[in-house]
């Protein structure tokens, strides 16, 4: 049992060192960007992330017309 879980330590260590070999050598390397927002295909088409379209969408409209408040006699004859 100790055998097997030292093995798969030593799997996954090697693994990761690989995943980052280009990270660590190159200079200023950085892990990729792989949020939707960073992919210049999907900008092209205008498709973006859930949370960036959310952002957008709740900041208020500067020419939008404000709702106007009913009277209460209004409301109680209809």
């Amino acid at each position: 049992m100790l055998k097997i879980l030292l093995i798969t330590i030593i799997i996954v260590a090697i693994c990761v060192a690989l995943l980052s070999v280009n990270i660590l050598l190159k200079k200023g390397g950085r892990f990729p960007n792989t949020h939707v927002s960073g992919n210049k295909a999907l900008r092209r088409k205008g498709i973006g992330c859930v949370q960036s379209q959310d952002r957008e969408a709740q900041i208020l409209n500067p020419h939008a017309i404000p709702e106007q408040k009913r009277n209460s006699k209004e409301d109680n004859i209809n």
